[in-house]
């Protein structure tokens, strides 16, 4: 019975995967809706009809993230680099607290070089303060306010409980079925050759005579391969079971805390003069992702091209392998805003905050200083209008909103009752427009080039279109930015999937407060309309 469910469970897993598998029109996040039947960003069309022969200026783009391999061959043309500060000579030669920070700074890096790859998420970290205080209380005994406190204590216990439970369940899963497939590609394999790619037509070829191994082995994969399944998606098996084993090990595990290897006094948040200059740091795919979107060599032959040709992008490393801690990200968002960025990008989220109040002043000293703060929604196909997720635009009194802060929901390329993304975050209020954020190819370290998906990829995408707008309307400020890429939004008019759900159908303009997407184009035009003008008018009421 087991086995049987595990493989109905695999087939449904596969299915799915298949089904957002389809292959998207290369480079569909730059095309055009109507030139190119495809609701991208029009980004092509933008510099074909309305940019050409037009001048703009540099604009540096902030990407707060897991890192970026600055050497990688679209990339490395495009880098911040700090012009004040001489390389590798030890010394903080422009004054600004850091030491050698050529291409950005590394806020979860020691200044040994060391460098933290993985960390707790922040219900793990909160869990382990107040487990130290209320382990061995007794209720009875405590005040009023203790006893709030050994409430929350104990409802975040049971969020870790269950949690491990989950990721033990579903890493022993993964494992298993690991284990069988491998058995049954090891037995095909020592039959057609290692080298053999297989298929269905392979599979249909072989004799397994009385081989019960091999005969069971190639039943197997052809139920997988009949649902679309490929071989790659076999051996992804046991990256999902690595995943799992990951949120045992880190996630969830109150024994590991990798702070140490910072050596900051985590408790301060007012020390701002810590980490090191390693804005690669042991993973730095997701940031190099999200670079490349925002801004990869137009002007190469090379790889791909992202959405803004005139921006230098700085690395800030602040976000591991879990969740982001507050003290880092307000740390990050000064550097940025100190050191010259107009916009800074922030792909990264989750649903407990440490110190909100240390990020909010972070926010409203770049709002202050005229900076954009673009900011993915998150990838639990939730209602973010309904469950808070951190950071957001609400200060802490929420009684005021960051003026400079776009929060940024995922566009499938499908279109039609697919337009939004299955696993976006949205919300008639809390999310301000939709961008493409499903199947974006873009850079990933040591000279590659892979497929993402994510609000993630989607909020990059938003940042490349308001760079575009910066570099060629310079006189804009970051708020005129904001709302000349909320006024222009392209309305989506059908009924769509509600993300998170499976056929629900909801008008997109339930989903966010424009109810449309990014158009370069359509940015533009807009943006060309206020030149000169010291002041857009330009509003939209919160739902």
């Amino acid at each position: 019975m087991i086995q049987k469910i595990t493989m109905t469970l695999l087939i449904s897993v596969i299915t799915i995967a298949c089904i957002f598998a389809q292959k998207a029109p290369e480079n569909w996040f730059n095309l055009d809706a109507k030139q190119d039947n495809v609701q991208g960003l029009s980004v092509e069309k933008t510099y074909q009809e309305l940019l050409k022969g037009k001048s703009s200026q540099t604009v540096v783009v902030a990407v707060i993230d897991s890192g970026i391999d600055a050497e990688h061959e679209d990339l490395k043309d495009i880098m911040w680099v700090n012009e004040d500060e001489i390389p590798n000579n030890g010394k903080d030669d422009d004054g600004n607290g850091y030491i050698d920070d050529i291409h950005g700074w590394n806020f979860i890096g020691g200044a040994d070089g060391k460098n933290v790859a993985h960390d707790n998420l922040e219900v793990t970290r909160l869990y382990r303060d107040l487990h130290k205080i209320y382990k061995d209380s007794d209720p009875s005994q405590l005040s009023k306010k203790a006893k709030a406190k050994y409430e929350e204590y104990r409802a975040l216990k049971k969020v870790i409980d269950e949690k491990r439970g989950e990721a033990e369940a579903q890493s022993m899963q993964m494992a298993g079925l690991y284990e069988m497939f491998s058995g049954a590609l090891k037995a095909v394999k020592a039959e057609v050759g290692e080298d053999t790619e297989l298929s269905m037509e392979v599979l249909d070829n072989i004799d397994a005579g009385d081989d019960e191994v091999l005969a069971q082995g190639i039943s197997m994969l052809k139920s997988v391969f009949e649902q679309g399944a490929s071989e790659k998606d076999l051996e992804e098996l046991k990256g999902a079971a690595d995943y799992f084993n990951g949120q045992l090990d880190y996630y969830y595990n109150p024994d590991f805390d990798p702070r140490n290897i910072v050596g900051d006094n985590y408790r301060n948040s007012a020390e701002r003069s810590y980490g090191n200059n390693d804005v690669e740091g042991p993973d730095a795919m997701h940031g190099t992702h999200v670079a490349g979107i925002i801004a990869a060599n137009r002007n190469n032959d090379t790889g791909m091209k992202g959405v803004a040709d005139n921006v230098r992008i700085m690395s800030v490393r602040a976000v591991p392998d879990g969740d982001e801690r507050d003290k880092d990200v307000a740390n990050a968002i000064r550097y940025a805003v100190d050191n010259g960025a107009r916009i800074i990008n922030m792909s990264f989220g989750k649903q407990y905050s440490f110190d909100k109040k240390v990020v909010d002043t972070a926010v409203k000293y770049a709002v202050k200083k005229g900076v954009l703060l673009v900011h993915a929604a998150g990838n639990d196909g939730i209602n973010t209008d309904e469950v808070i997720f951190y950071p957001n635009d609400r200060y802490k009194n929420k009684k005021k909103q960051a003026k400079t802060w776009l929060e940024i929901g995922a566009l499938s390329w499908e279109g039609g009752k697919n337009s939004a993304a299955g696993f976006s975050n949205y919300g008639a209020d809390n999310v301000d427009i939709f961008s493409p954020g499903l199947d974006l190819y873009s850079t990933v370290p040591d000279d590659k080039y892979e497929v993402s998906s994510g609000t993630s990829m989607a909020a990059p995408a938003a940042s490349g279109v308001a760079a575009l707008l910066m570099s060629y309307y310079p006189k804009l400020t970051a708020e005129q930015v904001k709302e000349i890429l909320i006024k222009s939004a392209v309305d989506i008019d059908n009924k769509v999937v509600k993300p998170g759900s499976r056929d629900t159908a909801v008008s997109f303009s339930t989903l966010c407060r424009t109810g449309g997407v990014v158009s370069a184009y359509e940015a533009v035009k807009l943006a060309d309309k206020t030149k000169g003008k010291r002041k857009v008018k330009i509003t939209l009421p919160r739902a």
